[in-house]
């Protein structure tokens, strides 16, 4: 068990150790105030915070793989196409061998 996890178990068991049971008459009982309430929670957060970030593992950074070299050879080749209706036109088409 890590440091971080252990200091969240020992926060998380104080906060239940500490806890008052909920009543509707909470807010006027003498030594309870809700702001203790809000700092118990705010502890259990940040243990339970801490407990995943020290978990967590960096993500490695990409590695960049270039393609292998292109073994064949392309040229652009014209030609001249006769086109129905309109005539004669030159046309470029790519040749790879």
């Amino acid at each position: 068990m890590n440091r971080s996890c252990a200091v969240a178990a020992l926060a998380l068991a104080a906060a239940t150790a500490f806890s008052a049971p909920a009543s509707a008459d909470w807010y006027y009982r003498p030594g309870w105030s809700p702001g203790a309430a809000a700092a118990v929670g705010v502890l259990g957060g940040v243990a339970v915070g801490a407990a995943i970030a020290a978990n967590a593992r960096p993500v490695p950074a990409p590695v960049y793989v270039a393609p292998p070299p292109v073994a064949e050879e392309c040229f652009v080749e014209r030609r001249r196409v006769f086109v129905p209706g309109y005539g004669w036109e030159m046309r470029r088409r790519t040749v790879c061998e």
